[in-house]
């Protein structure tokens, strides 16, 4: 019997890439996962750096101290401690005056989502977003059958006169957008983040429009030089439903999230939220608030900041070294993404193959439309791995590029190319080492 070759290893992963169909993105995270594979397409912070060991001290005296009740069943609006608690984190983002009765607790910030689209949506329903916006919201609206109808952005973000339009388009069609989703800072992917001006105008523009505003902030704490703006729920009450969660300032795994939410749907919310999970996980909520209570958490963001600063700015320096010709990205100031732009005429979902046979993965920008474009996109995280990684993996992935362009130069535009091309963000079409 002969031994698997690193030759075996490729071909299998492009055959498994060109076969994906029902959940690509999915089956890319499965590929991306094998050791040998640079990956710079999931999300995921870098728990690694957390005091694991007092972490696990932690969790253990939760579990003998608080057993009785942290492995029983809850309420489902969450716990009251845990809630004061979210209230004094939103009040160092500037949020001051939240009532813990206005936050309902979630299963992460994507059920925050889910219980906001199963409270507004209807099938046929439209809903305004960035274009391009988070796959795991486009997931939940298209689950809703929902319609949405992308709104530009450029590097200052959402562009407020090309929300203006959409909703001025969506009433032309008879019908009224529901609500906006944003992720006004550190967005994902474009790793933009909306400006102060820009947050007056598009809160003056929802409130005269009677549009509902949907603000997701998971990222706002991961400032990488000055302060994040305020939040738009630090702006205005009235309105504006705010989303998140401590997956990327503490852990993911616990999966804890909340919703600040106007009083007069608050009893909504937690009666759908009993009827999807029950009750929020007792255990999960306990070991966060004992973390926000026992650990310096705050100063634990700031070696995340600093981590994540690093290893940006390793990324940035890759590709200006490395890029072709005509790549172009953005400049993130915080968060955990860099939205880059191919060269005309390839696409980065007909890459994935050969990137993957190179042993690098990203996610292409179809998966942050809902309508499929962002061909000419590709979304890298640089949160995860190590800045030696960052620089192999871009490395690799410039190589590929080149290789795709060779065989364009030679053969002419392959089908899927520059047609479909959707350039995302005006940071994105500026030239790239004036961005890094």
């Amino acid at each position: 019997m002969t031994g698997t070759t690193q030759d075996d290893y490729t071909d299998r992963y492009a055959r498994r890439v060109r076969g994906m169909t029902t959940s690509e993105i999915r089956a890319l995270f499965a590929v991306a996962s094998r050791p040998e594979v640079v990956s710079l397409a999931g999300g995921s912070p870098y728990i690694a750096a957390l005091p694991l060991d007092a972490v696990g001290e932690m969790l253990n005296k939760l579990a003998a101290e608080q057993g009785a009740s942290s492995l029983q069943y809850g309420i489902g609006q969450g716990t009251v401690d845990l809630r004061e608690r979210i209230c004094e984190v939103m009040a160092l983002s500037g949020i001051h005056g939240a009532s813990p009765d206005d936050v309902v607790v979630t299963v992460g910030g994507q059920q925050a989502i889910d219980l906001l689209a199963r409270l507004f949506l209807d099938p046929g329903d439209v809903v305004l977003a960035e274009g391009p916006s988070y796959v795991g919201a486009l997931g939940v609206f298209q689950a809703a059958q929902a319609q949405v109808k992308h709104v530009p952005m450029d590097d200052e973000g959402l562009i407020p006169a090309a929300l203006e339009e959409a909703i001025a388009a969506v009433e032309r069609s008879g019908r009224k957008a529901k609500f906006l989703y944003t992720i006004p800072t550190f967005q994902n992917p474009a790793g933009v983040t909306l400006t102060d001006e820009r947050r007056e105008q598009v809160l003056d523009i929802c409130e005269r429009a009677g549009l509902l505003v949907v603000e997701d902030d998971p990222y706002g704490m991961l400032s990488f030089e000055t302060e994040a703006p305020l939040p738009l729920r630090a702006r205005r009450r009235e309105g504006v439903f705010y989303v998140s969660t401590f997956s990327k300032t503490f852990a993911p795994g616990l999966r804890v999230g909340w919703i600040l939410a106007p009083h007069a749907v608050r009893e909504k919310l937690v009666m759908m939220s009993e009827a999807n999970v029950l009750c929020p996980s007792a255990f999960a909520q306990g070991a966060v608030t004992q973390y926000l209570a026992t650990m310096p958490w705050q100063e634990q963001i700031k070696v995340y900041r600093e981590i994540y600063r690093e290893r940006r700015d390793a990324m940035l320096t890759a590709l200006r070294d490395r890029m072709p010709p005509g790549t172009t990205w953005t400049h993130p100031t915080g968060g955990l993404f860099v939205w880059a732009t191919l060269p005309e005429g390839l696409d980065s979902k007909a890459m994935m193959p050969r990137a993957i046979a190179a042993r690098v993965a990203y996610v292409p920008g179809t998966g942050f439309y809902a309508d499929g474009t962002g061909t000419s996109n590709m979304r890298l995280n640089f949160s995860f791995s190590s800045p030696e990684r960052i620089r192999e993996g871009i490395r690799r992935l410039s190589g590929v590029m080149e290789q795709e362009l060779a065989m364009r130069a030679v053969f002419g535009p392959t089908a899927g190319g520059s047609h479909a091309r959707r350039r995302g963000t005006a940071a994105a079409d500026a030239p790239g080492p004036d961005l890094a």
